[in-house]
C-alpha cells in the first residue's frame, strides 16, 4: 500500500467518529424529545439542522477515506462538517445567550408552552392554536448548562475533531 493511500486512510478514524458521534447526538436530542417528553423551542430545531446535514457528509468522508478516494474530496468533506459544527456552535451561543438574557432571542418564539388535547375532533384546531415551547426558557439544565450550552461544546468538540482528521491527511 502506498503512503499516501496509507496517510489518506488516517482519517478514517476521524470521520467514522464524527459520523457516529453526529448521529448519537441528534439521537440523544430526539430521544429526549420522544422519550423524555421535552418539546424543542424553534431554535432547538434549528440547532439540530448542521446534525441533520453533517451526518451524510462525514459518512462520504468516511468512504472517501476508506475507499481510497481523492485526498482533496476527503479532506474537503472533513472541512465541511468541520463548517457546519463551527455554524452549530454558533447556533448554540445565540441560544444559550437568550437562555441567559444576554440577549434578545427571536420573536419567533413562543412565551409559552401548551399541552395538545385529548379530543379527537379539537385536534386540528387545537395543533393550529398551541405554541412551542419559549427558546429564552432553558427546560432542564444539567451541571448549569442547557441543552443549547451543550450543543456548544459538542459542536466544537465535533468541529475539533474534523479538523483534526484533516491535519491527519498527509500529500
Amino acid at each position: 500500500m502506498s503512503a499516501v493511500v496509507q496517510n489518506h486512510k488516517a482519517a478514517l478514524p476521524h470521520a467514522l467518529l464524527l459520523t457516529f458521534g453526529l448521529a448519537a447526538t441528534v439521537g440523544t436530542a430526539l430521544g429526549f424529545e420522544h422519550i423524555g417528553g421535552y418539546i424543542p423551542c424553534a431554535l432547538c430545531l434549528i440547532e439540530r439542522l448542521p446534525y441533520y446535514y453533517g451526518i451524510p457528509v462525514a459518512g462520504l468522508a468516511a468512504v472517501s477515506a476508506a475507499l481510497g478516494g481523492p485526498v482533496w474530496l476527503t479532506r474537503g468533506l472533513l472541512l465541511l462538517t468541520a463548517l457546519m459544527m463551527l455554524v452549530g456552535a454558533g447556533l448554540g451561543v445565540y441560544h444559550a445567550g437568550a437562555e441567559w438574557g444576554f440577549w434578545e432571542g427571536p420573536s419567533t418564539c413562543a412565551t409559552s408552552a401548551q399541552g395538545v388535547t385529548q379530543n379527537a375532533g379539537d385536534l386540528l384546531g387545537d395543533l393550529d392554536a398551541k405554541m412551542p415551547p419559549s427558546c429564552t426558557e432553558a427546560s432542564l439544565r444539567v451541571l448549569g448548562l442547557s441543552f443549547a450550552g451543550w450543543n456548544v461544546i459538542a459542536s466544537l468538540l465535533f468541529a475539533g475533531i474534523a479538523f483534526a482528521g484533516v491535519r491527519a491527511i498527509k500529500n
